[in-house]
């Protein structure tokens, strides 16, 4: 996937060849063949190159050039839609890395449209993805809000949670956003602590994953059981439990973090 896409925030003076992405209250706009990817011919058929509100440079997939307009809810078109969630849940690396990083920055432009110093209407910086008030210049980049979200094994065993704010089923891994002057690590350990009362170690860095819910960064870690009794906060914990690698019950799903790094750990035991 990195090597696939280039990011870019100018857009191309020649469009012709330009793939869009068409998103309309949070939701992707699909064509008749189910697809979310429109040639620049559809999307002015369509007549919503006049009828966007904003139109932003996404960069390059394969040397395409890539962009994503978005329709205000007066303009929200009768078009089958893919929720974002069900996007970045797919198998496509193309729409996850695309879908996640439009739905961010439309949400960033729409979010900020005044200084927050001086409240003057900002203008947009064309050399970068920046938004500028003509005031005091003051500028603003896209929010990006980081987290650790981490799976605690005991031996085979890992630590799963159901969390207050699931919407889904299943269970996964802990998880919460890195407070102001904490590093990933500090911020791993207090997490851990406060959702259920457990001290790790053995920290072990994973990956990262862009999570545009509505705009985090996720660090995902595998980490060590020490110390502690087992005891999930109700504010934030439903439950939480151990699990076996042959007794698992509904995971998250394939594409998150949080299951790739439950399907590290499974493929770790089969190793050993």
């Amino acid at each position: 996937m990195i090597a696939a896409f280039v990011h870019a925030t100018e857009l191309p003076a020649d469009l012709t060849h330009a793939a869009g992405l068409v998103m309309a209250d949070g939701k992707l706009i699909l064509d008749s063949q189910g697809s979310p990817f429109w040639s620049r011919s559809e999307l002015e058929h369509e007549g919503w190159c006049d009828q966007a509100s904003s139109e932003h440079m996404l960069g390059y997939w394969q040397n395409q050039p890539v962009v994503v307009l978005g329709l205000s809810p007066e303009s929200m078109p009768t078009h089958a839609r893919m929720s974002l969630r069900q996007a970045m849940f797919m198998a496509d690396e193309k729409l996850q890395a695309l879908a996640g990083r439009a739905a961010q920055v439309l949400t960033w432009e729409r979010d900020y449209r005044f200084c927050s110093r001086c409240a003057t209407a900002l203008t947009v910086v064309t050399h970068e993805r920046a938004l500028i008030c003509p005031a005091c210049q003051l500028t603003f980049y896209p929010r990006i809000n980081p987290c650790i979200i981490v799976l605690v094994t005991h031996g085979d065993a890992m630590l799963l949670a159901h969390g207050v704010r699931f919407v889904q089923p299943f269970f996964s891994c802990l998880a919460g956003f890195i407070e102001a002057g904490e590093s990933a690590e500090e911020a791993l350990h207090r997490e851990v602590y406060e959702e259920v009362g457990l001290r790790v170690g053995e920290l072990q860095y994973f990956r990262s994953q862009s999570w545009p819910f509505p705009h985090s960064l996720m660090l995902g870690y595998h980490a060590t059981y020490l110390s502690g009794k087992l005891r999930p906060d109700p504010e934030e914990i439903v439950e939480a439990r151990w699990f076996e690698p042959d007794a698992l019950g509904s995971l998250p799903p394939e594409g998150s973090l949080a299951r790739a790094l439950i399907d590290a750990h499974l493929r770790r035991v089969c190793r050993g």
